[in-house]
C-alpha cells in the first residue's frame, strides 16, 4: 500500500525548491546568502585494498587557506585541513569546475539534519557504552536512485521497528535505532577499475558518483549525481520523520508491523506472539490509568547514518552550530570511517576529528591495539562518552582471538567507547553461481563470539550493525526460511553487497534478544547476591 503524507516532498520538488524541506521541529531557522565558494583542487588516490531545539548555522564556515601538512593528530583543524592529507577512495572528476559549481550549490542548500539531533544521539549512544541501552544500526549496503520509493523506505523502517521491540523486550533496555539510510550511497572499493570481456572501466563507486551499467559513459564520475543524492537523502529523512512521529510507530500498532511475506513464517509467528504480549501489557497500563497517549508511546526516535567517504560532499554540508560554536556534518546524525580509510594520518580521520557528530570506526582483525588507542585519542581527546563507536567486523574466529586485545588496550587507556558488532563484512563468500553472498550461520557465529568475548572481558556488548532490507530478497543464504545457493538469483537486487532480508533480520534479533535477556538475568542475580 502506497503511503501518502501531506508533508512529504518528492525528490523532484525538493530539487526545484531546496529551501522547503519540512521537519517535525517547530524552530524555523533563517538562512543567509553565502559568499561564492572557492574550492581547491582535490588530490585523490585509489585504495589498495532529534534535538528539541534544532539550531542551524547562519552560514557555512569560511574556507581556510591551505597550510603545510601537519603531523598526525597535530595542528589546528579547519573545514579544509583534510586536503593537506592523503585522501583515499575519492573519485577523479574529469571537470573540476563543474564539481566546484555543484559543491557550491550544495553548500547553499539547507542542512539535512540538525546539530541538536546529533547531540541527542550522542547521549543515547553513551548509554549503550555503559550497558544501559543497545544500538541497532541497519539498512542498505548502498542506497540507489532506481529503488528509491516510499514503500522501500517504509519496509526497512518497519522491520527495524520490529527488531527494536524484540530487542527491547529481551534486554529490558532502550534500543537506539539508527538507519543506514538517507545518505548511504558511496562505497569504498578494493580496486579502481573493473574488467569484463577484455574491457577495463572505472569501478562502480555508488549512485552518487557514477552509474552501475558497464559502459564508459555510465562509469565516468558525474558531479550532478551529488545533487540528486542530496535531494533523495532529504526526501528519505522527511518520510522517516513522518513515520516516526506521525502515529505509524505508535506502540499500539505493534501487532500491525509484520511484513506480508513474513506473516506466516516461523519468525513472523514468534513476533506476533511477542506483539500480543506487548499489547496485553499496554492494556494493563491503560486499565491502571496509565495513558498510552503519551508521546513516548506514540512516537519513536530514529536517526540516520552513513559512511564518511566523499569528503567534498561532506564538507559542503558541514555547518558551524551557532549555540556551541562546534562544527557538525549535517548530512547525517552519525558518520563512520571505513576499514579502508581509517589511516591515522589520512584525510578522512583529519576531517572527522573536527566535526562533533557521533563517529563510528570500522575495525577488522588487522587493527593493532596501539593504533586503535591512538585513533580514539585523535577523534575523542576529551574522552566524551557516546562520541566513539567501535564497529568490529572480523569473522567469528578472529573475533574470539583479536577482540579481547582491543578491549583490554582501550580499557587500559581509560577510553570510553561503544562496542558494536558488524557480522556482515567478515563473512562474504562467492557462491558457485558467481554471486557474492553471506551465510546466516557465519553471521550468527560472529554475533555469538562478540557476546562471548564481552562476557569474558566484563565489558558491554553495545550494539549490532547490519546490512539489511525490508524487501523479500534472496541475497544471504540460510536462516529458518532457508535460502539456498540455487535461490540467490531469484531475488538478488543489491547494488553492492548481500543483505539480510526481513525474516533473517528478525530471526537474528530474537537470538540477540535472548542473549540480552540472559545477560540481564545474570546481572540481576549478581546484584542480589551482593546485597
Amino acid at each position: 500500500m502506497a503511503l501518502t503524507n501531506p508533508t512529504t516532498l518528492s525528490s523532484k520538488s525538493l530539487c526545484n525548491n531546496p529551501l522547503s524541506v519540512p521537519t517535525t521541529q517547530s524552530h524555523q531557522p533563517t538562512f543567509l546568502a553565502t559568499k561564492k565558494r572557492l574550492v581547491h583542487p582535490i588530490s585523490a588516490a585509489a585504495a589498495a585494498d532529534g534535538g528539541k531545539s534544532p539550531v542551524v548555522a547562519e552560514k557555512p564556515p569560511k574556507a581556510a587557506a591551505p597550510v603545510a601538512a601537519p603531523k598526525p593528530n597535530s595542528g589546528k583543524w579547519s573545514i579544509e585541513s583534510w586536503k593537506t592529507k592523503k585522501a583515499l577512495q575519492l573519485p577523479e572528476y574529469p571537470d573540476q569546475n563543474e564539481l566546484n559549481t555543484v559543491l557550491g550549490t550544495i553548500e547553499s542548500f539547507p542542512p539535512i539534519v540538525f546539530a541538536g539531533e546529533a547531540r541527542h544521539l550522542e547521549e543515547k549512544i553513551a548509554e549503550a557504552a555503559m550497558g544501559n541501552a543497545f544500538l541497532l544500526q541497519g539498512g542498505d549496503c548502498a542506497e540507489s536512485f532506481k529503488e528509491f520509493s516510499a514503500n522501500n523506505i517504509r519496509d526497512t523502517f518497519r522491520v527495524m521497528l520490529q527488531m527494536g521491540v524484540v530487542l527491547m523486550f529481551g534486554g529490558q533496555m532502550n534500543v537506539v535505532k539508527v538507519g543506514r539510510m538517507a545518505g548511504q550511497f558511496a562505497k569504498p572499493r578494493s580496486a579502481a577499475v573493473e574488467e569484463k570481456n577484455g574491457i577495463t572501466l572505472p569501478v562502480y563507486k555508488g549512485d552518487n558518483i557514477n552509474g552501475e551499467a558497464f559502459d564508459e559513459k555510465s562509469r565516468i564520475p558525474d558531479p550532478q549525481r551529488l545533487i540528486r543524492a542530496y535531494c533523495q537523502s532529504a526526501a528519505t529523512l522527511n518520510l522517516l520523520r513522518s513515520f516516526a512521529t506521525g502515529g505509524y510507530a505508535a506502540m499500539q500498532r505493534v501487532t500491525q508491523w509484520n511484513l506480508d511475506f513474513a506473516e506466516h513464517s516461523e519468525q513472523g509467528d514468534r513476533y506476533q506472539e511477542l506483539a500480543h504480549r506487548v499489547d496485553e501489557a499496554l492494556g494493563f497500563m491503560s486499565a491502571a490509568g496509565l495513558t498510552v497517549d503519551h508521546p513516548i508511546m506514540r512516537t519513536t526516535e530514529f536517526w540516520t547514518s552513513h559512511e564518511c567517504l566523499h569528503l567534498p560532499y561532506e564538507q559542503a554540508l558541514t555547518r558551524e552550530d551557532s549555540t556551541s560554536g562546534l562544527f557538525y556534518d549535517c548530512s547525517a546524525h552519525m558518520l563512520w570511517c571505513g576499514e579502508r580509510t581509517r589511516q591515522l594520518d589520512g584525510a578522512h580521520i583529519e576531517f572527522l576529528r573536527g566535526i562533533s557528530n557521533p563517529i563510528g570506526v570500522k575495525v577488522s582483525n588487522t587493527m593493532d591495539p596501539k593504533d586503535l588507542v591512538n585513533l580514539i585519542e585523535i577523534l575523542n581527546p576529551t574522552n566524551k562518552p557516546g562520541r566513539i563507536t567501535i564497529i568490529c567486523r572480523m569473522g567469528a574466529e578472529n573475533m574470539r582471538v583479536k577482540l579481547p586485545h582491543l578491549i583490554r588496550a582501550v580499557r587500559q587507556a581509560g577510553q570510553i567507547v561503544t562496542w558494536v558488532c558488524d557480522p556482515m563484512h567478515g563473512n562474504t563468500i562467492k557462491a558457485p553461481c558467481g554471486l557474492k553472498t553471506r551465510p546466516f550461520d557465519a553471521i550468527l557465529a560472529e554475533v555469538r563470539a562478540f557476546f562471548d568475548v564481552h562476557e569474558q572481558e566484563g565489558s558491554h556488548p553495545g550494539g549490532i550493525h547490519l546490512e539489511m532490507t525490508g524487501q523479500n530478497v534472496t541475497e544471504c543464504i540460510g536462516g529458518s526460511r532457508t535460502v539456498t545457493f540455487d535461490d540467490l538469483s531469484s531475488r538478488y537486487h543489491t547494488h553492492c553487497d548481500p543483505r539480510l532480508n526481513a525474516s533473517q533480520a528478525l530471526e537474528l534479533a530474537f537470538i540477540i534478544a535472548e542473549r540480552l535477556r540472559k545477560r540481564r538475568i545474570g546481572t540481576q542475580r549478581l546484584l542480589s547476591l551482593s546485597l
